[in-house]
């Protein structure tokens, strides 16, 4: 072959490998921006449907109880707040004992449970939401009614403060009783993502520190967790995202009713499960609107925690000098 050829062969290869390249630089180029396209389109969305009852409401409808397809008269404040406290409560709940089960996991468990457990905490991620909801109606609920709140009611009537927080009567169904599906559902979310990153810490790190005389609890303390925060903190988001998009098993359980109350035992309302149960029914526009109002404002405080972790997460890493 002589060595022109030779040389034609070569541009024609080096001219492919450039083509190439640039297509896999521009599809994946379009692919980051088709990502702020559909979340800048989904914010606009939600903004102009909702713009009437804003404009009609104001601010008030962030500070309002009132919720009246009567005389729409519409206010968020309720179900912004069983939004809030049946995730914080659930995460709250479901964190420690994630982090436990993922610790278990891959510090102390038999090798031959290792996997079967692990199979059935990730079983729970794919039930079905509708599932959780009907088993928390018909067995949690009443479970919960009969045992549980007459115990912890009678147990704290004449402590201040935890009185009001725990006071009656037992219905069963409430802002607590959400919460601990909730907690149930997002754990094994959390559970799965933290024990995936453990497994990736280094081997050598771990028996250094075992080397040294340092106990099991030393070495997830000392070493587990502090290599790993970022893949917690991501499960942990993950969960959260979870618990405060939930409708279904939260409808079953929360009581669906629009006001505020002291009593974690009381019945209350999160978005979610306002949405679901009156849009259908929404005949009205400013009703219509206050209703994707409320999916603004979940959208809204969903992109607000998110942010609130990153900031966390550059703060740790910064502390750390990472």
């Amino acid at each position: 072959m002589s060595s022109s050829a030779a040389m034609k062969i070569r541009e024609a290869t080096v001219r492919r490998f450039a083509l190439t390249d640039t297509i896999f630089r521009t599809a994946t180029r379009f692919s980051a921006i088709l990502v702020l396209l559909i979340l800048g389109g989904v914010a606009v969305s939600l903004f102009a449907g909702s713009w009437q009852a804003l404009s009609t409401f104001g601010f008030s409808f962030l500070t309002t109880e009132s919720w009246n397809p009567v005389t729409e008269k519409f206010g968020a404040l309720a179900p912004i707040y069983g939004t809030i406290i049946t995730s914080a409560i659930a995460i709250l709940i479901a964190v420690p004992i994630g982090i436990g089960i993922a610790v278990f996991l891959t510090e102390l468990c038999p090798r031959p449970l290792r996997r079967p457990i692990g199979i059935a905490v990730e079983l729970l991620a794919g039930i079905p939401s509708i599932i959780y909801g009907i088993w928390g109606l018909f067995v949690f609920a009443p479970f919960l009614q009969t045992t549980v709140q007459p115990f912890v009611i009678d147990l704290f009537k004449n402590i201040p403060g935890l009185s009001s927080l725990f006071a009656g009567p037992p219905y069963g169904i409430g802002m607590l009783t959400s919460a601990l599906i909730l907690a149930i559902m997002v754990l094994p979310f959390i559970t799965s993502i933290t024990k995936d990153v453990f497994d990736t810490v280094p081997s050598v790190l771990k028996e250094s520190a075992y080397g040294i005389g340092c106990t099991t609890w030393e070495v997830t303390r000392r070493v587990v967790i502090p290599y790993t925060r970022v893949g917690i903190m991501g499960g942990v988001m993950l969960g959260l995202g979870r618990a405060l998009g939930e409708t279904m098993a939260v409808t079953f359980v929360i009581g669906n009713a629009h006001r505020i109350s002291a009593s974690l035992f009381a019945p209350g309302t999160t978005i979610s499960a306002t949405i679901a149960n009156e849009f259908t029914e929404a005949d009205g526009e400013l009703y219509t609107s206050s209703l994707v109002a409320l999916g603004l404002i979940l959208f809204v405080i969903t992109l607000v925690i998110l942010a609130i972790a990153r900031y966390m997460l550059m703060r740790i890493d910064a502390r750390t000098g990472a």
